[in-house]
């Protein structure tokens, strides 16, 4: 078995024939151990024997291997949409429309078959542990974003939503905020806090997951939580502060739109139970306390990329069973199966809506922003040039927060970061790039 190192294309591996290896039946009336010894000791007149006997061509074989990687080698960033334009839906409406067409097709003139959870009303079992993972994950990226904000440098514009890991601030001139031609495009920087890392995106708390459409003029008597948290808690997650209807018999559909509960008075009346985990709790600002060496740094790194990753593989499970939206025009996120109809959609062009949003089925970076920023190849080195911007990297606010306090560098993260790119160390040398 051949090791070869990752990101290789195409070599040649030579692999011997079988003529080569020594036969025990060469000389009979010899044993095992006794026709090895002589093998050792006329090695050479046996060489010339299958020479003489097996053509060259045929001892030795090149075969081609192509070894792959599951990430390219470079990747383009991620597109910035203007607001004015709406985002593209996740699947081309044609393709809905067709996938509609073959349902409809292959149901016609069969019985009706009873749907399967959630959209019965009842919970997915199995999905349960998931929805308690994401929400400890979240607990802990939240925790330890706090202690890795004492350690690593974070920067934030005045003026406008970006920021910068890093101990300085970058040089290029990509403000848009007030009075930006003024400053010629350049940042005014401050420190960040943990809500310009992770966005707070917030979706209503619904007391039903099936319940009617919120009205305009019940946006205010609802409660708005965090869009992660919302999704926990229609999956499985019980938390006293937000209530949720818990049904143990399917809904009845009478119409299209209209549906009656179960009959649950046969059923023995529900013990409040213990949740299935404990939930982790966030720790006050007051009492954070930073990382004491470098170990403890990089160990509290490593631990918060692990976090990420959990808190966003398990949103997105959830998100194939539980329906997600989002607005096309802004970032309004709500979690169920259609929309609300508060009219509070101020994007481009919102007074032609009357303010209602433009729902679509939602994707992960809608409920979880990974906020892109500048790759910092060497914190103590040189800081970036504005000139050699077409040379650098940009990965997650959060992953290079953790590389920069000394984690690994996640491989699904490598194709936009530019690890491997050559970076010149002035503008005459960048100009002699090919």
């Amino acid at each position: 078995m051949v090791l070869l190192p990752p990101r290789v294309g195409f070599s040649m591996v030579s692999c011997c024939s079988r003529s080569e290896f020594p036969q025990h039946n060469l000389h009979g009336g010899i044993s095992f151990l006794g026709s090895f010894q002589f093998l050792q000791q006329s090695s050479s007149r046996l060489k010339l024997q299958l020479e003489a006997r097996v053509p060259s061509w045929k001892l030795r074989r090149s075969y081609g291997l192509v070894v792959r990687s599951e990430y390219p080698q470079n990747a383009d960033f991620p597109q910035h949409y203007s607001r004015k334009e709406k985002k593209p839906f996740p699947k081309p409406v044609l393709e809905l429309r067709r996938a509609a067409r073959e349902r409809a097709k292959k149901s016609k003139g069969q019985p009706k078959k009873p749907l399967p959870p959630p959209k019965n009303g009842l919970i997915v079992q199995s999905l349960v542990p998931i929805a308690y993972d994401v929400l400890n994950a979240r607990v802990t990226l939240i925790n330890n974003l706090k202690k890795l904000l004492k350690v690593v440098k974070v920067h934030a514009c005045s003026y406008c939503n970006e920021i910068h890991v890093g101990p300085v601030g970058h040089p290029f001139k990509s403000c848009r905020g007030q009075n930006a031609s003024i400053r010629k495009g350049l940042h005014e920087w401050t420190n960040a806090v943990i809500e310009d890392v992770l966005l707070p995106v917030d979706a209503y708390h619904l007391y039903d997951r099936l319940q009617k459409r919120i009205r305009h003029d019940e946006r205010f008597s609802i409660p708005r939580i965090p869009a992660v948290v919302e999704l926990c808690i229609q999956a499985g997650v019980d938390f006293p502060e937000f209530p949720t209807k818990r049904r143990r018999k399917p809904i009845i559909y009478i119409s299209k739109s209209e549906f009656v509960d179960g009959d649950e008075s046969e059923l023995p009346d529900t013990v409040p139970e213990a949740p299935m985990k404990p939930i982790l709790a966030e720790i006050p600002d007051s009492e954070i306390i930073a990382a004491c060496n470098e170990e403890e740094t990089i160990l509290l790194a490593e631990e918060t990329l692990e976090a990420w990753e959990k808190m966003r593989k398990g949103a997105k499970r959830l998100m194939r069973m539980y329906p997600v939206r989002v607005c096309g025009y802004c970032p309004e996120v709500h979690v169920g199966a259609s929309g609300h109809k508060a009219q509070n959609c101020g994007a481009h062009k919102h007074q032609q809506r009357n303010g209602q949003h433009g729902w679509q089925a939602a994707v992960l970076d809608d409920l979880i922003p990974p906020r892109y920023v500048w790759h910092v190849p060497d914190v103590n080195g040189a800081p970036l040039q504005r000139e050699l911007n077409s040379f650098y990297g940009q990965a997650p606010a959060i992953v290079e927060i953790c590389v920069q306090a000394g984690a690994t560098v996640p491989d699904q993260y490598k194709p936009t970061m530019r690890l491997d790119i050559g970076i010149p160390t002035n503008v005459k040398e960048a100009e002699m790039v090919v």
